[in-house]
């Protein structure tokens, strides 16, 4: 079936109010993202996920940004607290793969299955500091290790990763929450660093993209950019589920309609809008339309590897956890 290309995150608080879910019930997006606003107990939002997946009367994906650090929308004293990725990444795939298992055991647990991690930008000298710690490293090759392992982790707990931010984030300067990083590299600097990591799991089932201009290659944001999705397609090899970061960011031009439109138009599946009401969603939805066929195939490719968490001890696990990290801490 052909749901609207969005996923939507502009549910305003923590309880699902009666305007939202008609309009979300009309609206019929693929998925929804939840915030820190979304969230209170573990109760609570057992009970808003619920809410969500009856308006649109299915088994929708719910995702969230749980990265740890900063970057984490459940937090204490109901969920764990966790570390930065760079401040754990000498710890190694064991650890990683234990941190992010832990992460979508307690996400499933509140009926999130899926999570906008790992992030498998580059980290370099110039990275702005907004990503700069969400990094796994400067390394590639162990970028690629350490990605596999969180990817892995969640997979076994029933959460879809989402890998981000392709085709990289780790050169851009600016953060694109505030304004369009512009990097200049050329396309064989890129492919031998920044696509490194994305290539190597390029088999995973969802993907997010950068709102960056690569100038020697487009004018237009990688994600706005026709032929940077084809980069990320071809070159890159991922032939998953690609949503765009969000479009209410405010690196992209236009308004959030004509985001949404010129990001599907240049081969995006799925459109990431985060904050806004129903008055700004209403465009949006219509702007993104329905799913292309491409986009339904992905789609169900990934909903195929959602299954249910395994079965585990988890305070053995957050022990094994504990005792890795702080062996390099």
């Amino acid at each position: 079936m052909a749901h609207n290309a969005t996923i939507l995150g502009g549910i305003a608080g923590p309880v699902l109010g009666p305007d939202e879910a008609a309009f979300f019930r009309e609206a019929d997006p693929w998925g929804f993202i939840l915030f820190g606003r979304n969230v209170e107990t573990p109760d609570q939002l057992r009970r808003l996920t619920g809410d969500l997946r009856d308006a649109v009367g299915r088994d929708c994906v719910i995702t969230v940004d749980q990265e740890g650090g900063r970057v984490q929308r459940l937090r204490a004293p109901h969920w764990t607290e966790w570390p930065t990725p760079l401040a754990q990444a000498a710890a190694g795939p064991r650890a990683m793969w234990l941190r992010y298992h832990l992460i979508g055991q307690e996400l499933r647990a509140v009926g999130i299955d899926s999570n906008c991690a790992p992030t498998l930008d580059v980290a370099q000298d110039a990275t702005h500091p907004f990503l700069r710690d969400r990094c796994l490293g400067s390394d590639p090759a162990r970028i690629a290790e350490l990605g596999r392992a969180a990817a892995e982790g969640m997979l076994a707990a029933g959460v879809l990763p989402v890998v981000k931010h392709m085709p990289g984030h780790g050169r851009a300067q600016a953060d694109s929450h505030h304004a369009l990083p512009e990097v200049a590299a050329d396309l064989d600097a890129l492919d031998a660093l920044d696509f490194a990591p994305f290539r190597a799991l390029a088999d995973l089932p969802m993907g997010m993209t950068a709102h960056i201009r690569f100038a020697a290659l487009d004018p237009a944001p990688a994600t706005q950019s026709a032929r940077m999705i084809a980069l990320i397609r071809d070159r890159i090899g991922f032939d998953g589920l690609l949503m765009t970061d969000d479009i209410t960011m405010n690196a992209l031009p236009g308004t959030h309609a004509e985001r949404a439109a010129s990001s599907i138009a240049a081969g995006c599946d799925l459109v990431l809008h985060c904050n806004g009401d129903i008055a700004q969603m209403t465009p949006v939805v219509a702007a993104a339309g329905a799913m292309s066929m491409d986009a339904i195939r992905r789609a169900n490719a990934a909903l195929a590897l959602r299954r249910a968490p395994e079965a585990a001890d988890l305070p053995a696990l957050h022990a094994e956890w504990r005792a890795l990290t702080q062996a390099v801490a």
